[in-house]
């Protein structure tokens, strides 16, 4: 039975994720004067990260398939390397809400909410630049949300802690070197310590369907 509710979790996280976007607005609707200007920019933040999350893997869907055969150029096994399913299970779950979580918890840590919202600006590059000139298209699952939610959240909250002048000039270097190290934590070091091309852990049909390659 446990292991029959990981593995659904394993290809519907994202899903869950969407779920928790939706009762998160519910709650911030309601209760958000419960939190900070700087907690409540950074909660849209980790909302942003649930529905770009979706729209990577969900709907439209296709992450797996444009990363693993378009970008890396995988044709043998795309549906398991070198992203597999539990890999893109901790990193986007396990690691990255944690990450953003511990941003919401400490809103006084300037720097670590500039390395939240900075790992969503860097989205910007990924999905608005270097995944497009890779796979030729304009369009990629992710671009959406990095454009309408990352940017603006990420922007928003950068113009908040200056005007009112929460940030210092060593905060924005420290949360640039750990907006870096994040990126190699949550995305790049999982899938160089869990690619396997025996990986036991593929893609369903149903998610390497979801992107018209």
């Amino acid at each position: 039975m446990k292991r029959r509710v990981l593995n659904f979790y394993r290809h519907n996280w994202y899903f869950v994720g969407g779920i928790i976007f939706v009762a998160l607005s519910f709650f911030m609707g309601f209760w958000g004067s419960l939190f900070s200007p700087i907690q409540t920019i950074l909660i849209f933040s980790f909302m942003a990260m649930l529905a770009h999350q979706v729209e990577e893997y969900g709907y439209p869907g296709g992450f797996p398939t444009v990363t693993n055969l378009m970008v890396m150029g995988e044709k043998d096994i795309p549906d398991r390397y070198p992203l597999n399913a539990n890999q893109c299970m901790i990193s986007n779950t396990l690691l990255t809400y944690f990450f953003y979580i511990a941003a919401i918890s400490f809103p006084g840590l300037i720097w670590l909410g500039l390395a939240q919202v900075g790992l969503g600006l860097f989205q910007v590059l990924a999905h608005g630049i270097a995944v497009p000139v890779r796979i030729k298209r304009l369009y990629n699952p992710g671009l959406a949300t990095t454009l309408f939610l990352f940017l603006p959240v990420g922007i928003y909250y950068i113009r908040y802690v200056t005007t009112n002048n929460l940030a210092s000039t060593g905060d924005f270097v420290l949360g640039f070197f750990v907006t870096f190290g994040a990126v190699v934590a949550l995305f790049l070091l999982p899938i160089i310590l869990l690619r396997s091309k025996q990986s036991k852990y593929p893609f369903s049909e149903a998610e390497m369907r979801r992107f018209a390659g």
